[in-house]
């Protein structure tokens, strides 16, 4: 079929220009040559279609950006969909929220909670690993609550497990702390807590991290200067070791607004060059959490903002 299409391209080429010339002639070495292009332009479509697409790289010298499933709250927000909002920003790496991956997996399992099928989880990592997104960790907000079975909580570890995630991101409580402590350590999973205005200097010189070593911070760093008024570096420097990821937005002090990256009062920039200088492996997160202008969407924004990661790594 491939060999019919190209010469009947060749022929009518040929035929054109033998009505053009006046004797009537094609030299030989003019059909050989016309015959040659012809095959090759029609080869290097064949090749172009099938050249593969480069897998996306959001690591900037050391430091690995990625996102959270929140900046796309505005976006269709299956598995599926998330994919491919990350895949078109460029992010290579991200902490995704639990609910798209239960939707996912009990589709095999009868709609039951706890009896999802661990395949099916299975085989939504490998769909982000072969695009090339890491999921680093999963979100699951209510973890360790109060009334949750030890079951339930087994079930959200064997979940990150089968995703490949280093750890699970919940919100701060000293409570949960307690009761996620020897659990997590015993799955060798961590639990990140995460940090809105409520954070201060001190907090993390508690008893909190104390209950397991498996326990750790998600600190979101725009949150964390909107309600202390400080920088977060001496604290990343303070407790780097135990430090799941960071949440970046850009907030300004006094519990202001969410800015976007560059305008606020957090110093995100200096963060980044910090996690380079000192060789933090930690994932640094964007999350899109200021207002998205007129004629821009979710995508377009996160995009934005790992471009100006990209250039404070530079």
């Amino acid at each position: 079929m491939y060999t019919m299409v190209v010469w009947t391209k060749l022929k009518l080429f040929v035929k054109e220009k033998i009505m053009k010339n006046r004797n009537n002639t094609l030299s030989r070495r003019s059909f050989i040559g016309t015959a040659a292009a012809v095959a090759a332009s029609s080869a290097m479509g064949k090749l172009a279609l099938a050249a593969p697409v480069a897998k996306p790289n959001s690591k900037f010298n050391g430091v690995q950006i990625g996102t959270i499933t929140y900046s796309y709250r505005s976006l269709p927000g299956s598995a599926e969909d998330i994919l491919k909002h990350v895949v078109k920003c460029g992010i290579s790496s991200i902490e995704l929220m639990g609910g798209p991956v239960e939707q996912f997996a009990r589709t095999a399992s009868g709609g039951r909670r706890g009896s999802v099928s661990m395949d099916r989880v299975k085989d939504l990592r490998k769909m982000y690993n072969d695009a090339g997104v890491n999921i680093h960790i999963v979100k699951f907000g209510n973890i360790g609550n109060d009334g949750m079975s030890d079951a339930q909580i087994d079930y959200y570890f064997n979940i990150a497990k089968a995703l490949g995630a280093k750890g699970i991101t919940r919100e701060l409580s000293e409570s949960a702390a307690k009761r996620l402590g020897p659990i997590a350590d015993k799955h060798k999973i961590m639990i990140g807590f995460h940090n809105h205005t409520q954070l201060k200097p001190t907090t993390y010189d508690g008893p909190i991290l104390s209950y397991g070593k498996y326990l750790g911070i998600n600190l979101d760093v725009g949150h964390y200067v909107a309600g202390a008024n400080h920088s977060p570096i001496p604290l990343i420097e303070k407790h780097h070791k135990r430090i799941l990821s960071l949440h970046m937005k850009d907030r300004k002090v006094n519990n202001g607004p969410n800015m976007p990256f560059g305008q606020g009062d957090t110093p995100v920039a200096l963060i980044l060059q910090y996690m380079k200088r000192n060789k933090l492996t930690f994932p640094a997160d964007v999350e899109l959490e200021y207002k998205i202008p007129k004629g821009s969407d979710a995508v377009k924004e996160v995009i934005k903002c790992v471009e100006f990661c990209k250039q404070a790594l530079a």
